[in-house]
């Protein structure tokens, strides 16, 4: 009897735990686009803002983990696919939020359960049900609604549209390619992100500095303050990415992904009191047909 009680009493604390977690995770994202933009006001474009940040997640991890570097060349190939594909969709994310409208950017990103289900349904040959066909449709219509503007095409408006949607359809390919990388371990896939932002980051300073008139600072540019603040985001994107890997081991994936979409009421929170950003109608309404999409295509992927 004792046994039994220490087992559920450990399998509430792993429970509570894990709910945590994903809690953690989700404020943080919610939030995490605030110092990022205050760096972009501060001269740092948000492509060398994820540069800074995501080599020094990466200096952290790689000591954290330093005892499995022996088993880094012997990965496969897929690794760099999913490094460069999930290092867009967290690059594309942050270009996003620091030059487009909070929540209509979060959004669009959550579009990113639709593509999963055709994604799944053409590569990996899953099946998809009326209720994922139910869903694809809702999500169309609540992009169609929030989109929509009088007079034009609902189709994308502006830069950060497209990198919100962009990032999304990448964090889709990310999880399909997840799946598919099954005997890749969460440090490796968690590493090959951190270093695929870097990768794309260096790629896009090309493309990104003519465009937009914007130098890459060298180090000598931050202060002692920028510098910190710019290190507590790293250790936050560790911190977050290891929490939430934890929690998702521990809870069926319906139920983490409903407890994630705590992150748009942060979001929507912190966008009104930070940046004084309001929700317009077809934002409010488009967006509800979003959210109730990724509610039914999460339950639909764990009903397969």
């Amino acid at each position: 009897m004792d046994l039994n009680n220490k087992q559920n009493k450990n399998k509430q604390y792993k429970n509570s735990l894990a709910i945590a977690g994903l809690l953690f995770g989700a404020t943080a994202w919610g939030i995490i686009w605030y110092p990022y933009r205050l760096m972009s006001e501060a001269g740092v474009s948000g492509v060398a803002a994820s540069f800074y940040t995501y080599s020094i997640a990466v200096i952290i991890a790689s000591l954290l983990f330093a005892k499995h570097w022996r088993g880094l060349f012997s990965l496969p190939k897929s690794i760099v696919l999913l490094s460069l594909i999930a290092g867009w969709s967290n690059l594309g994310y942050v270009m996003a939020v620091v030059h487009g409208e909070v929540m209509r950017v979060m959004l669009l990103f959550y579009l990113s359960p639709l593509w999963t289900l055709i994604l799944a349904h053409f590569w990996l040959k899953e099946p998809i049900s009326r209720a994922g066909i139910f869903a694809i449709l809702l999500s169309l219509i609540g992009a169609f609604i929030m989109l929509w503007q009088p007079g034009a095409w609902p189709f994308p408006h502006s830069t950060s549209d497209w990198l919100a949607i962009s990032a999304g359809l990448c964090f889709a390919l990310t999880n399909v390619i997840t799946r598919k990388s099954h005997y890749l371990s969460l440090r490796a896939k968690s590493l090959a992100v951190w270093i695929g932002v870097v990768a794309m980051a260096i790629l896009c300073l090309p493309f990104v500095q003519p465009i937009a008139g914007e130098q890459f600072p060298n180090l000598s540019f931050f202060s002692a303050t920028q510098w910190l603040v710019m290190s507590l985001i790293a250790v936050l994107l560790v911190a977050v990415t290891l929490a939430v890997q934890y929690s998702v081991t521990q809870m069926s994936a319906t139920r983490a992904s409903v407890i994630f979409l705590f992150e748009l009421v942060v979001a929507a929170i912190a966008s009104y009191y930070l940046a004084h950003e309001v929700m317009t109608w077809n934002m409010r309404l488009g967006g509800g047909f979003i959210i109730g999409a990724a509610l039914i295509a999460s339950f639909n992927h764990a009903s397969e």
